[in-house]
């Protein structure tokens, strides 16, 4: 990939996550998510409000409106009109892709991008069944046309059990990665390497107390390979079914954002960049194997910045079920102790379109952490998707 300038990160965080419904967000809306994290991101960012040329975010499961022009409105931003985005999980990222691909094209000089998830607040809706009069609620867009194998509404089948079978991943494979993530998160959280990355976050709680909110909250202490064996699986019915709570993401709430700018926003910003986006891709399969799409993806990203799997630090391959990364780690002889060093999904939790984002702040805090080196991120993302990115810190 060619173009006019580096896309550069200037700055970038990302809220603590957390436990939707009866965590400490629930009643912390989208809105108040997106705010906080773009005031924050700009502020560190060295980057006075007239420069912004765009603000893109990606949302999910907020019911449509664009949420990256609200918040430019509510911050003040007024100049950077706003671009909501959708790629079911891979939306934050496809956002940092879009904001770094026009910076590249010298379109833009500098986009604040992320993404944004309240799956506590998210709308809910109703609709009626096709030839019925029958009504169904709440309703969520369908990802894909649905099928028996790939069902639209539940990924545990589409994406969690079709992997598992095609990837021939035991459960006892998943249990053991799901483990190692709870067990890598919580040391980063306890070793304090998550701080720089979060900015903290008033939340009000259900009884009007108000706290202020800074650390993960979706990790388990009490997290054992007992524990994970003995959960019951999500679709008993089905015969072998394997994915249970333990080996699958957490339905969480979070927002990331990073502000990006070309080489004279470096500049006229005053601060040293967290990184640079080499490169991305995506790619689409068939709904049956969207697990299997990272596979894809990471090649293709690496292919796309002149790299190899073999120049690659550190990875991460979101977790929406343990089978994802365990089967992209098989596929592509990945060294599993480069892979979600700091967790993912099955611990961290999973807020659906800020997930990408948050991964890309938390690789390159970790790569600076390092010295230095060359990151990917990497999603599945529902109907038959994935997407990857690669990130460099010099």
């Amino acid at each position: 990939m060619t173009g006019t300038s580096d896309a550069y990160v200037l700055a970038g965080c990302r809220t603590a996550i957390g436990t939707a419904f009866k965590g400490t967000l629930n009643q912390t809306s989208a809105f108040e998510l997106a705010e906080t994290v773009v005031e924050q991101a700009v502020g560190r960012s060295g980057i006075r409000a007239e420069d912004i040329d765009d603000i893109m975010l990606g949302e999910v499961m907020q019911g449509g409106g664009d949420l990256a022009r609200h918040t430019a409105v509510r911050l003040g931003l007024t100049s950077a009109p706003g671009l909501a985005l959708q790629r079911q999980c891979a939306s934050g990222l496809s956002a940092v892709a879009g904001a770094a691909g026009s910076i590249r094209a010298g379109m833009d000089r500098v986009v604040v991008a992320g993404g944004v998830e309240s799956s506590s607040t998210r709308p809910a809706s109703a609709y009626r069944r096709p030839g019925t009069d029958e009504w169904q609620q709440p309703w969520m867009p369908p990802s894909h046309p649905a099928t028996a194998e790939a069902p639209a509404d539940d990924m545990s089948i589409t994406v969690g059990w079709n992997t598992a079978k095609l990837a021939g991943i035991s459960r006892e494979d998943m249990d053991a990665w799901a483990l190692r993530s709870h067990q890598r998160a919580l040391a980063a959280i306890d070793d304090g390497r998550f701080a720089q990355e979060i900015v903290p976050i008033k939340a009000s709680r259900p009884d009007g107390e108000t706290v202020l909110f800074d650390t993960d909250e979706h990790p388990r202490r009490g997290t054992t390979a007992e524990r994970l064996a003995g959960l019951k699986v999500l679709h008993p019915e089905i015969e072998g079914f394997s994915i249970t709570a333990g080996n699958s993401s957490g339905i969480n709430d979070g927002a990331a954002a990073l502000v990006l700018g070309d080489h004279d926003a470096v500049l006229r910003s005053g601060v040293e960049p967290l990184g640079v986006v080499r490169s991305w891709a995506s790619v689409g399969v068939d709904p049956v194997r969207t697990g299997l799409a990272p596979q894809l993806a990471i090649p293709k990203a690496l292919e796309r910045a002149g790299l190899s799997l073999s120049d690659v630090d550190l990875f991460e391959i979101n977790e929406a079920f343990a089978s994802v990364p365990v089967a992209a780690v098989r596929a592509l002889g990945l060294d599993e102790d480069k892979v979600n060093v700091s967790g993912s999904g099955c611990s961290l939790g999973h807020p659906v379109a800020a997930t990408g984002a948050r991964m890309v702040v938390t690789l390159l805090h970790e790569l600076r952490r390092r010295g230095g080196g060359i990151a990917v991120a990497a999603l599945c993302a529902g109907g038959g998707m994935g997407s990857a990115m690669v990130l460099e810190v010099r």
